[in-house]
Parts: structure tokens; C-alpha cells; sequence
């Protein structure tokens, strides 16, 4: 009997359950079903780090995107006011003082004849600023004393835990009327530095614990005993998988320090006057709240949306970096 020729593209053999598997699969497509190539080995089945799977996380979810809109928003209007508010803040007229939404000034007229519109959209560039540069000192001055206590431990550490312990004792706000009110400058540098004093232990905390908890990690440990220095140790290994608690609350700390500046304003020992400040416009339209709602309440709402939009914004970028969460 002659011998049959043998047709890959028929070749079938018949499986346990009754089914069909299809022997003319050649090497080559088996590969092009692989994802990433052979074996895996490609950019698709390469793991995702921490950083890329937060970001996917957040591009997804919609009080990120709704929030991070908002800051963006913030952000464009405290760099370029005059994009939509014309005139200037200071320009007031007594002639109009109370009156209420007009054509050029849709949020009417406060207490001494001032466009309460203008100086709104100008009053972010000041809680931005505060906002931003006093988060940035307290993140770095408490990571970086934070991170040394937690790595190296000893003395310093328990130094630096007592140091902490005092600042922790003293109230914010009763604070913040001893300390200011003695200083005669009219910028904001005055209120940063004194956010960044009694600030910066909270980071520290933070900082300490996550330091302490990856310092405990079998990758550190097999770099130190390949010889690595400690500064490699702690800039390459331990700060980049220690960074993420810091960030989730230096962002929603950020929220708290622009309430905090506006608080200081109102109670008359942050910004004063001529600065334009949402603190200083509520803490001047609060006499006319009856006469004149509209030049409290649209600051106020102001900085209620600023401050809400921070928190939500460090809401999700918590959920995003927090492994148990996912």
C-alpha cells in the first residue's frame, strides 16, 4: 500500500475530550500569538512598576480627572489673571460699594467699591503660591530628616522624634498669631516660612516609617552586601520605594495650607492689605454679610473649591499608590 504524503495543513489529532487540536500551527505563528515574542520576552510582558499601574489607575478615574481640571485650571489663572479678569484689584470705587452683579463686574461690588470678580481671579495666584511653595519646603525639609533618622536609627533618631514631639504640641493657628504677628513684611514668605516650621514634622513621620519599613527589605539588604555605600543604598533603593506615602500627603496637605493662609488673612496676621488675598476679602466682607452677600460668598466659594479639589486630588493619587487598595 502506498505510503500517504503527509499534509500539514490536515493534520489533526484528536484530544481526551473528544476535540480537535491543530498540529499545522508552525513555530512562527505560535510566536506571533505570544505576547512580547518568544517566551514573553517582549515590551508587553515586561512587569509594570508601581508608577506606571498608579498612573493607569488615575487616568481612569473620574475624581482624578475632574480634580486635576480644576488645579490645572487654578494653576493657568494664578500665572495669567489677566487672560479673564481685566483692570486691576486695587481699582475701587466708593461711588458703587455694595452693589451687585453688573455688566464688568458679574460678582458685583464689596464693601469699598471693588470688583469682587477680579480681585477673585487674582486672589488665586496668592493661595497658589503659599499653597505650592509651602508644600514643596515641608516635603523636602521633612523627607530628608525624616529619611536620615529612619536609615541610619540610633541617637538621632530619638532626637529627632523628641524634636517632633514639641512641634506637635503646639497649636497651628495659636501659632501662627504669635509668630506673625510680629513680623512687619507684607509678602507671603512670611506665612511659607511659618508653614514649613510647623509643618514639616507630620513629612518627617511619614518619611521615618516608610524608610524604616524598606530599609527592611531583602533587596537593601543584598545591596549592602554587595558593598553598596549607604548613600546609594538610600538615594537608589530605598527613596524611590519610600516616596509614595510622602506624596499622597504633601498633596493633601497642599489644600490644608491654602485654608490655612486664608485663615491667617482673615484673622488679620497673614497677608494684609494692599495684598490681594481670599482670606482679606472675606475677613472684609463679613460687616456686610447682609447687605452685601455676594462679596463673601463667592471668595469663600473660591477657596472651599481650591481646597476641595486638593483633597480629592490626593484622595486618588492615595488609592492609586496603596497596593491594598487595588
Amino acid at each position: 500500500m502506498p505510503e500517504r504524503p503527509f499534509d500539514q495543513d490536515r493534520a489533526i489529532a484528536g484530544t481526551g475530550m473528544g476535540g480537535a487540536m491543530d498540529l499545522a500551527t508552525t513555530e512562527a505563528e505560535t510566536l506571533e500569538r505570544t505576547p512580547g515574542g518568544p517566551l514573553g520576552t517582549g515590551p508587553a510582558a515586561r512587569p509594570r512598576s508601581l508608577w506606571s499601574d498608579a498612573w493607569r489607575d488615575l487616568r481612569r478615574n473620574p475624581v482624578f480627572i475632574v480634580s486635576a481640571l480644576v488645579i490645572l485650571f487654578l494653576v493657568v489663572i494664578s500665572l495669567w489673571p489677566s487672560l479673564i479678569a481685566s483692570g486691576s484689584p486695587l481699582a475701587c470705587d466708593l461711588a458703587k460699594a455694595q452693589e451687585g452683579s453688573q455688566p464688568g463686574a458679574p460678582f458685583g461690588y464689596d464693601g469699598q467699591g471693588c470688583n469682587v470678580y477680579t480681585r477673585t481671579v487674582y486672589g488665586a495666584r496668592t493661595s497658589v503660591t503659599v499653597g505650592v511653595c509651602a508644600t514643596l519646603g515641608v516635603a523636602l525639609l521633612g523627607s530628608v530628616l525624616g529619611g536620615l533618622a529612619g536609615f541610619f536609627g540610633g541617637f538621632w533618631d530619638s532626637v529627632l522624634s523628641r524634636i517632633t514631639d514639641v512641634f506637635f504640641a503646639i497649636p497651628v493657628v495659636l501659632g501662627g498669631l504669635v509668630l506673625l504677628s510680629v513680623v512687619t513684611s507684607n509678602t507671603v514668605w512670611p506665612v511659607i516660612g511659618f508653614m514649613v516650621l510647623l509643618g514639616w514634622p507630620q513629612i518627617s513621620r511619614i518619611a521615618r516609617g516608610s524608610v524604616i519599613t524598606a530599609r527592611q527589605n531583602d533587596y537593601v539588604q543584598a545591596a549592602r552586601a554587595l558593598g553598596a555605600s549607604n548613600s546609594r543604598i538610600l538615594l537608589r533603593h530605598i527613596a524611590p520605594n519610600a516616596v509614595a506615602p510622602v506624596i499622597v500627603v504633601a498633596t493633601i496637605a497642599l489644600g490644608t495650607y491654602i485654608a490655612l493662609e486664608a485663615t491667617l488673612s482673615y484673622l488679620g496676621v497673614g497677608l494684609k492689605p494692599p495684598s490681594v488675598s481670599w482670606g482679606i476679602d472675606i475677613s472684609a466682607a463679613s460687616p456686610y454679610i447682609r447687605n452685601a452677600p455676594h462679596a463673601l460668598l463667592w471668595p469663600s466659594g473660591a477657596l472651599a473649591l481650591t481646597v476641595l479639589a486638593f483633597i480629592m486630588l490626593g484622595d486618588a493619587v492615595r488609592d492609586a499608590l496603596d497596593p491594598k487598595l487595588r
